[in-house]
């Protein structure tokens, strides 16, 4: 059932200002044109609204009785409508992102501050997600958009890439390493190493280089989180590989980075959306403030 709203909108303006002439100016239409408004909606009704003859216009019986719900109608048309643009101008609205645990860590925070005193209205979620469960989230409709290492091209997906993120050592400044600024990996013989494991996005690539230095693919120590390798330098236990922190976000002031070299690695990090699915206002705010602000930061970001 299509109610034609223009009429009901063309009817309520009539009875308000009695006079076609005066409605169709209102509006900016042909009266001849307002007629046919009222027309189909009498049509679609199968009841006249209007009796009308060459000097005035009333309210038949019927007309009578569907004014005020056509009044109500259209105030609530209308009221709903604004809600709506002002919803879109100012980004009023729900945001579930997934991410991985290690931006979730470092770099969200800070971005989050800023949206939250932008927008104190909204609410934001944070899924922390490892590997491959950031895209299913946002595939199946669990995130607005996610923040993930970047994958292969996937058809149902676009993603945005931000940086190359290189891959550091963490170690306590009263580390042996400490005062080093670049370290090979051969050198990390000897060292008690912190690693990720479990569905981290970044095991692979750190096994296979260790590995290919002839040291053992996993760390003394093996964790599932970044802050979890982060507690276990700042106590002193083991050094961590870990991508680089944003300048301005340090792990923690006792701990160093120090940059891994020859050859150095990277993982590319990228905010991925679904494909020919528009994102809500508020979800749009949230992505472009991260998209400025995340390509911008990172260590070693570059072509």
């Amino acid at each position: 059932m299509k109610i034609p709203v223009d009429g009901v909108q063309a009817f309520v303006l009539i009875a308000e200002l009695g006079s076609f002439r005066r409605a169709s100016e209102s509006l900016g239409l042909t009266q001849t044109a307002l007629t046919r408004r009222i027309q189909k909606l009498e049509g679609f009704l199968g009841a006249v609204l209007l009796d009308r003859t060459t000097r005035t216009v009333r309210l038949s019986a019927v007309g009578c009785e569907f004014l005020p719900l056509a009044t109500r109608l259209i105030a609530d048309f209308t009221h709903g409508i604004e809600r709506l643009r002002t919803t879109s101008r100012l980004g009023i609205g729900d945001v579930t992102v997934a991410t991985v645990q290690s931006i979730a860590f470092r770099q969200i925070p800070a971005v989050l501050q800023a949206y939250a005193r932008d927008h104190p209205q909204n609410r934001v979620q944070i899924l922390e997600r490892s590997g491959a469960l950031v895209t299913e989230a946002v595939r199946k409709g669990e995130a607005d958009f996610g923040i993930h290492i970047q994958q292969e091209a996937d058809v149902d997906l676009v993603e945005d890439r931000l940086v190359r993120d290189p891959f550091v050592l963490i170690c306590h400044r009263g580390h042996p390493l400490a005062g080093r600024r670049e370290l090979r990996w051969t050198e990390l013989s000897g060292t008690d190493l912190v690693t990720l494991g479990g569905a981290s996005g970044n095991r692979t690539r750190v096994e296979a280089q260790l590995a290919a230095v002839d040291l053992p693919p996993r760390g003394r120590f093996v964790v599932e989180s970044t802050p979890t390798a982060l507690a276990l330098v700042s106590a002193g236990i083991g050094a961590a590989i870990l991508p680089a922190a944003l300048r301005s976000a340090s792990p923690r002031d006792d701990l160093v980075e120090i940059l891994l070299t020859e050859p150095a690695i990277y993982r590319t990090i990228s905010l991925v959306r679904r494909r020919n699915t528009s994102l809500t206002p508020a979800a749009s705010m949230f992505y472009e403030a991260l998209k400025s602000e995340l390509s911008t930061g990172f260590e070693g970001s570059g072509p």
